[in-house]
């Protein structure tokens, strides 16, 4: 008899949903509303969520990690993001920086970098995006050069999450530029390091209480040692784990979407118009039935995407999928939500508003869902 596929989740698994779900209830929701208008940086969750394991899960167990898959992170950030998106993007900003680490690192890096974080609430950055060059990282100008046992950084990054909260940084650099990509390698920077400069917290549209700066490395020494990987391995290294980490965040899509489509069908259930229910006018019906869908759908492709890198299988298709498709599929949802809402959905007192605002970026970082169609179409065609 051939093996059953079943989509039932562990008792374990269950028991970290409703660890997120109780967290998020409990130390997240209070607090949106007062991060989302000032900005603040939500350290208290996040020592909180340190506290209670609901960060830097898949740190492996000789490390002093809980070693969670892929596809457990991923139930962690649909719940959290659907209490809040922008503290969770502050969680796991720590999860990008740790995958190029998780890739490529060796013993000792691991034990000097990732075995601290699993102590206390340290954070870490991913800094790739330069002013000039997003989606297109071969543009980037940051140089690494070899003088005796150290690398000197001189360049920027800008759009990094949790810049000025870091502990410390992965950097992508040129050491070579007549390369290209493969001139490209990675570093392991502490933040504290004399060169380094943080610049101004951006004002941001949505997730406004995630860190979001640039930095500035001006003669930056990197010892020899926190090189990660060899020369030329970086751009390799680096984009290799989005295969790690875009599932989450099509996780979080789904979360966001997922609270815009209940504040819609309550609200659906409540408000009248024509002397019934939202809900009874078919029109606003379909609307909410096709949230529900394509929430499904997304959530399907996250767990598939995870599923196949958990497996030990190269996802790299399906992690652009899900990331496009989830992606796009919350900012519909939210924008159809506040369609429901009329004209409160377009008022901050009501939720949904806040959800719209913090879709967007959903469509941008990580790779924006034009980079994820790119990265599909080269899977399906090949890179000839």
């Amino acid at each position: 008899m051939a093996a059953m596929i079943h989509l039932e989740l562990s008792e374990e698994q269950k028991a970290l949903v409703d660890l997120a779900r109780q967290f998020g209830e409990k130390e997240m929701a209070p607090r949106v509303e007062k991060h989302d208008h000032t900005g603040e940086f939500p350290r208290e969750v996040i020592n909180k969520a340190h506290e209670v394991g609901l960060m830097n899960t898949h740190i492996p167990t000789e490390y002093g990690g809980l070693g969670l898959s892929v596809l457990d992170g991923c139930l962690i950030a649909e719940e959290l993001s659907s209490f809040c998106s922008g503290m969770y993007t502050a969680i796991e900003a720590n999860g990008l920086a740790q995958a190029p680490l998780l890739v490529a690192g060796n013993d000792d890096q691991k034990k000097r970098f990732l075995e601290p974080m699993t102590k206390e609430p340290l954070l870490a950055a991913y800094c790739v995006t330069e002013p000039g060059a997003g989606s297109d990282v071969q543009g980037i100008k940051t140089r690494a050069e070899k003088k005796g046992g150290d690398y000197v950084l001189n360049g920027s990054k800008m759009w990094i999450t949790n810049a000025s909260v870091a502990n410390w940084y992965f950097v992508l650099a040129y050491t070579d530029p007549s390369q290209g990509v493969q001139g490209m390698t990675g570093f392991l920077v502490p933040a504290d390091t004399p060169g380094i400069t943080v610049g101004k917290k951006e004002k941001n549209m949505g997730q406004r209480c995630s860190d979001t700066r640039g930095i500035t490395f001006t003669d930056v020494k990197v010892p020899e040692k926190n090189r990660l990987g060899l020369e030329g391995q970086g751009f390799k290294i680096a984009m290799g784990a989005f295969d790690h980490t875009r599932p989450p965040v099509a996780a979080g899509a789904v979360g966001v979407a997922k609270a815009a489509m209940n504040h819609a069908i309550r609200y659906a259930q409540e408000r009248k118009t024509f002397g019934v229910p939202l809900a009874k006018h078919q029109a606003l019906a379909f609307m909410i039935t096709d949230m529900a869908m394509n929430i499904e759908a997304a959530r399907m492709l996250v767990w598939k995407s995870a599923f196949e890198i958990d497996q030990g299988r190269r996802n790299t298709k399906f992690a652009a999928m899900a990331k496009a498709f989830a992606g796009d599929m919350c900012n519909k949802v939210c924008t159809d939500a506040v369609q429901v809402f009329g004209g409160y959905g377009f008022n901050e007192e009501y939720p949904v508003e806040k959800l719209y605002r913090d879709s967007k970026i959903f469509q941008i970082y990580e790779g924006t869902s034009q980079i994820q169609r790119l990265i599909i179409s080269r899977e399906i065609f090949g890179r000839g």
